[in-house]
């Protein structure tokens, strides 16, 4: 299933979403924690560490108000190993017909990845009307987005790649942007120092952002 109306319900909920490097159990729910005490829900834990589905499974197990999807999901295998862990949403840098596929037939909603104008209208065919749009800056940034919003005005995306706390506001601006995604709220020092005083700061401004 495509998920537009799960994926528009979580989505719309904060203006960012961090995109989470975490292969420690306690750690990950300490970390989310703190971002949800400063006012992000949304977290998007990477499935690049051989710990993130464990992780998955204590945040969302652990941390009250959180919503916890699975980032950098590329096969079906992946894509039911991440609902079987709790994720409530699952990403994609791209996608594939296979993961296309397989996402038709479960009940996690994904957000696959688009660069170009091309990739975005096969997606757009496929009924998701949410995609992501990575890796933003290498892929045009800000200019690109206005671009394929001006034809395909029904999109909205969530940019991730390159955005930072410096140009989240002016992506947030754009019309087709619901939310964007970014490393910057938790880095990987603090997550590693366990700093979350100053993840929890970073998440506080960070929510203050207008979608």
């Amino acid at each position: 299933m495509t998920g537009n109306g799960a994926l528009a319900e979580v989505l719309e909920l904060c203006p960012v979403v961090p995109v989470l490097v975490v292969s420690e159990p306690d750690a990950a729910v300490g970390l989310g924690r703190a971002l949800v005490a400063g006012g992000l829900s949304v977290l998007e834990v990477t499935l690049r560490t051989p710990g993130a589905l464990t992780c998955i499974a204590a945040m969302a197990d652990a941390i009250d108000g959180a919503v916890i999807g699975a980032g950098t999901v590329l096969t079906a295998a992946q894509l039911a190993e991440a609902r079987d862990a709790g994720a409530r949403f699952a990403v994609s840098p791209g996608s594939t017909p296979d993961l296309l596929a397989a996402a038709a037939m479960s009940s996690l909603p994904l957000l696959p990845g688009a660069a170009t104008a091309s990739e975005a209208m096969r997606l757009l065919e496929a009924g998701y009307v949410f995609q992501k749009f990575f890796p933003a800056e290498a892929s045009g940034g800000i200019p690109a987005l206005k671009g394929i919003g001006a034809p395909l005005p029904q999109i909205r995306f969530c940019p991730t790649g390159g955005v930072t706390a410096t140009n989240a506001a002016a992506y947030l601006a754009l019309p087709n942007v619901v939310c964007v995604g970014g490393t910057w709220v938790a880095s990987a020092d603090q997550v590693r120092q366990r700093d979350w005083a100053a993840i929890e700061a970073n998440a506080q401004e960070a929510s203050k952002l207008v979608a």
